[in-house]
């Protein structure tokens, strides 16, 4: 008899965490304090968000962003290097904790993963040079326009290309950027940083914003239901903001100070 009792004890325990998984699962904060290690996605493609500099290691505005957030955990950071197109499966399938990759907000995106607040300005456009005419979406027909597969310029161009526009999608931000400046797409659809990097590879021919896709901003990618560690993470951006930390990494890698309402 205390065999079966034993038994139907363990059965219902068992009944019960399937029901209340909210009880026995540890939330990510507290496995990120436990593990002592931050396992952060970042760019390593799409500078001066994030890239390999000179001595092969990663640096950018996000790499910043991604150290500043471990150490005020108090842990260590461990990086992974995403494209557009995997930054948030990483994320959804928990490969990383969180995604600091000049990520964009949209319903679509908070149907599958939470976001911070913004830590960054970032707005995205079609540009091209002086002597391609193009004003409005309607003008892109009969134009190549390169970007980056899944980034949120292909989304926002997809919405606005007009039928006879190329729209010619790479696998990542440098390939796209090398396609425009050897002149394989005519324009290019992408962030307002990623224009300064052209600008000072290809100075006698920079690129001019046309029309801008969408005004935005840089949050950090966070799993669905993690509302301690999203607190944790807020209140980090809100102190970097404070102190003066966040207008001297924009400063330092987007080369303008953060806007006056930001």
């Amino acid at each position: 008899m205390p065999y079966l009792c034993r038994g139907l004890l363990f059965a219902l325990c068992t009944l019960a965490a399937a029901a209340m998984p909210g009880l026995v699962q540890a939330d990510a904060l507290s496995e990120i304090t436990q593990r002592g290690v931050l396992r952060v996605a970042v760019p390593q493609d799409y500078p001066p968000f994030g890239s390999v500099g000179t001595d092969l290691k990663p640096r950018g505005l996000d790499i910043d962003m991604a150290q500043l957030i471990a150490d005020k955990l108090g842990v260590k950071l461990q990086l992974t290097a995403v494209t557009s197109a995997n930054r948030i499966p990483f994320l959804t399938t928990g490969k990383v904790d969180l995604t600091i990759s000049s990520l964009g907000k949209t319903p679509e995106r908070e149907e599958v993963i939470a976001f911070s607040d913004k830590y960054a300005p970032f707005y995205m456009g079609v540009y091209g040079p002086a002597d391609v005419q193009v004003k409005t979406p309607a003008d892109l027909a009969g134009k190549s326009v390169g970007l980056a597969r899944g980034a949120l310029e292909d989304i926002e161009v997809s919405k606005v290309a007009p039928a006879g526009t190329t729209v010619k999608r790479f696998e990542d931000n440098n390939t796209s950027i090398s396609a425009f400046l050897a002149g394989q797409v005519q324009l290019i659809a992408s962030g307002n940083a990623t224009m300064v990097v052209i600008a000072e590879k290809n100075p006698q021919r920079p690129p001019l914003l046309k029309f801008k896709l969408r005004d935005s901003g840089c949050y950090i990618g966070i799993a669905k239901d993690e509302a301690a560690l999203k607190a944790k993470v807020n209140q980090i951006i809100a102190a970097a903001k404070a102190d003066g930390t966040l207008n001297r990494f924009v400063e330092t890698w987007l080369k303008e100070s953060l806007p006056a309402d930001f």
